[in-house]
């Protein structure tokens, strides 16, 4: 039963893929011009200090990850199953609405992956040294994929949610290991896409032809196809945990262990099915303009995610 519901879940993520494979080239589109201008900003300054560093080249992510929320913002659409999606309006709004906590995610995602790859690559020449070094090795391997997995909410929480940069972090680690099903799912279509990447560089004999290549794939493809497979694999994990209150959130370390103990965590489910009753009486209007933030359940939520669950709970009870 569980391998049939994964396969069903599987076969509509590749169908709502390429149905809307379409709307993720666009939304691209829009997003390759400030990249492509900021990955040459960097290289200029790479060109005029006279050194060649990836590092310099990566700090191009701070200034472009603010307009990575726009592309966030209308790749959790089409994974909520959004009809009517206006993709230019969309993704403008996910950057009017969250450039300061996207710069600050740029930082950290910055921070983190020079932290991450200079300590495991030091670790990595030392090994032959002693053998403490394969423990240190272990363990910033295990605080990059913690950052890695912390990072696949980070920017979908912030979008969908007005809430504190503290309760964003903190739930997105809490979820690093809380949700590790949908972490390794994540990773997975990530690693099938790399893989896809590698091929496709592969193939290219000529040096031009890599870096045409490369470019195509940076700046036309890769940013939303990340976006929505990592969307498609956390996003409803994300905002249950959100949405169904602070005990979920509290209790979410026993998670794993209640699991084990084939225990059912009925206080969950019954703050989930009193959710759904309040979702039921909720008023939304349908056909109003924008995606404005609106108080429920002691949070601030976006009007269309507050209106796809509305329509969500209508159907369970039919």
């Amino acid at each position: 039963m569980a391998a049939e519901k994964t396969s069903v879940a599987l076969a509509n993520t590749i169908g709502t893929l390429f149905k809307n494979f379409p709307k993720l080239l666009l939304v691209n589109l829009l997003f390759s011009l400030p990249l492509a201008a900021s990955i040459a900003v960097f290289w200029a300054i790479e060109r005029i200090l006279g050194v060649s560093s990836v590092f310099i080249i990566l700090l191009s992510i701070i200034p472009a990850f603010p307009f990575y929320a726009g592309v966030v913002q209308v790749t959790a659409h089409i994974v909520r199953g959004d009809e009517d999606i206006s993709i230019v309006s969309d993704f403008f709004s996910g950057i009017k609405d969250n450039f300061l906590s996207f710069l600050v995610h740029g930082i950290v995602f910055y921070a983190a992956t020079v932290l991450c790859w200079f300590s495991i690559t030091l670790y990595i020449n030392n090994l032959s040294k002693s053998w403490i070094f394969y423990i240190f090795l272990g363990v910033s391997v295990i605080i990059a994929l913690v950052f890695l997995f912390a990072f696949f909410y980070i920017p979908p929480m912030t979008v969908t949610f007005d809430i504190s940069m503290k309760n964003i972090y903190k739930n997105s680690f809490l979820m690093s290991f809380g949700e590790l099903k949908h972490n390794v799912i994540a990773v997975f279509g990530l690693a099938i896409v790399a893989a896809v990447c590698a091929t496709i560089l592969m193939c290219c004999t000529a040096r031009l032809a890599v870096i045409i290549a490369t470019a195509v794939l940076l700046l036309f493809i890769l940013p939303s196809l990340v976006s929505f497979i990592i969307n498609a694999s956390v996003y409803k994990p994300m905002y249950n945990m959100i949405v169904y209150g602070e005990s979920v959130s509290k209790s979410i370390d026993k998670k794993i262990e209640n699991k084990k103990m084939g225990q059912r965590q009925n206080a969950d489910e019954e703050a989930e099915r009193q959710i759904r009753e309040e979702l039921k009486k909720l008023e939304i209007d349908e056909n109003a303009d924008g995606d404005e933030y609106i108080f429920f359940n002691g949070k601030m939520m976006k009007r269309s995610v507050l209106l796809k669950m509305k329509k969500d709970a209508e159907k369970e009870s039919e």
